[in-house]
């Protein structure tokens, strides 16, 4: 049976538990991964999305900053976590179908605004935990897996509003795109956005100095969705909600989508 899947950084998803609500009544994703929740999960609001029809989740929060939610209207299960590169935050869970699919929800550091490990520190741990990311991928060999989240880099030159102008600029730089790629390679994942929209620009993520965001269009393709390759074929349908990031409060980042016929 087909299941869609949707990845949406809310930034802080009690304040914006109701375009969370409206994305599910609306859009209605089997699966919704959030990221950067910023709650402990007690304070999570988990009645509204049950409600809703969302009555499984598994999720690690933590207060204030980071944290990431699975809420599906399919039965799941906890798979389990990872504190990547040892940084005590809550940045990855991962959850399993009932087909056997294992959903892993990341959210990647942001790495602060100088691109260099030496002068800041949040740059380096940012590299880390895609080094380790990627043993963990070369360790693990996963297979029937579905990698997403906010992965904080744009690594094509059309994921970005202007190549030249980024390069320098956190998210962009070739290093980040780089140790991404790596991370990337160790585990096979296959980009499922970029493998049913292989041309043009997509973004996913605008920033909020923008005072007109629409207009100025300067956007960077943060959000991903990864599938091994034995799954990667069933996937399709791929889509980036831009209209999200002009609803009531909104977060800076939309949701991103695909189906699997699985």
């Amino acid at each position: 049976m087909p299941f869609t899947l949707a990845t949406w950084n809310i930034n802080s998803v009690r304040p914006r538990e109701a375009i969370v609500s409206r994305l599910m009544q609306e859009e209605a994703p089997d699966v919704l991964c959030l990221q950067e929740i910023k709650t402990p999960i007690d304070k999570f609001p988990r009645e509204a999305f049950e409600a809703l029809g969302y009555r499984y989740m598994v999720a690690r929060g933590q207060k204030g900053y980071n944290g990431v939610a699975i809420l599906s209207r399919l039965p799941l299960e906890d798979a389990g976590d990872r504190d990547f590169a040892a940084l005590g935050h809550a940045r990855h869970v991962a959850a399993r179908l009932e087909n056997g699919v294992t959903v892993h929800n990341f959210y990647v550091p942001a790495g602060g605004d100088i691109p260099d490990r030496e002068a800041n520190v949040k740059f380096g741990q940012k590299l880390d935990f895609l080094t380790e990311m990627r043993d963990w991928a070369h360790a693990e060999k996963p297979s029937k897996a579905i990698l997403v989240g906010d992965l904080n880099i744009a690594p094509r030159e059309d994921d970005v509003w202007n190549h030249k102008a980024l390069l320098k600029i956190v998210s962009h730089t070739p290093i980040e795109v780089e140790h991404l790629g790596a991370a990337q390679d160790a585990g096979g994942w296959v980009d499922v956005t970029r493998k049913d929209i292989p041309e043009g620009r997509l973004y996913s993520w605008w920033s909020y100095r923008s005072p007109d965001w629409d207009a100025a269009d300067k956007g960077r393709r943060l959000d991903h969705v990864w599938a091994t390759p034995d799954i990667a074929d069933a996937a399709h349908g791929s889509r980036i909600l831009r209209p999200c990031r002009g609803w009531e409060q909104p977060s800076d980042h939309v949701p991103v989508f695909a189906t699997f016929d699985l």
